[in-house]
């Protein structure tokens, strides 16, 4: 698969919603109001997976000095701050029609990458227990159940320090 990654631009949204919805319940998923505002205010960290142009997955965060995400960040953000240590990961999904292919994971590595260029730490993301094995292959080390009470799910916090 030749997939290119590029970030996220408004157009993408109809498709980029459809993922969201797909890969996550009602209660744990973005609104559309939402990722609107998060391709305006950090486009440099919104960043989809696109094959012969057609998004396929998507991963998103701001950049915060937490160590850990704080649930205020699913409602409402600012533009990302050049200082800041971590990169964070609000939404990491892929197209259930392209899943199993890899495509999170060069997510991931292309974020780490981008984490990278602009200085950051490490990446740091909440995830549910089942997907805590998929992180743990991907270099990111489970620091324990998180305070996140987002969408009444218990959810663990996951860390890959850049270094």
């Amino acid at each position: 698969m030749a997939l290119e990654f590029r970030n996220a631009q408004v157009a993408d949204l109809p498709t980029i919603m459809t993922i969201e919805n797909a890969g996550f319940t009602p209660d744990e998923a973005a609104t559309e109001d939402s990722m609107r505002e998060r391709i305006a205010r950090i486009p440099d960290t919104f960043i989809v997976a696109t094959e012969a142009d057609q998004v396929c997955g998507y991963i998103v965060g701001p950049a915060i000095n937490e160590r850990y995400l704080y649930d205020e960040l699913f409602a409402h953000l600012t533009a990302n701050d050049a200082n800041a240590q971590y990169l964070s990961v609000l939404s990491l999904a892929v197209a259930p029609d392209a899943q199993g292919q890899g495509i999170g994971g060069q997510l991931l590595a292309a974020f780490a990458d981008r984490a990278r260029a602009q200085g950051r730490r490490g990446i740091t993301l909440t995830c549910l227990k089942r997907l805590v094995p998929f992180y743990e292959a991907h270099g990111y080390v489970n620091e324990g159940v998180a305070d996140s009470a987002h969408a009444g799910e218990t959810w663990y916090n996951m860390v890959s320090e850049l270094g």
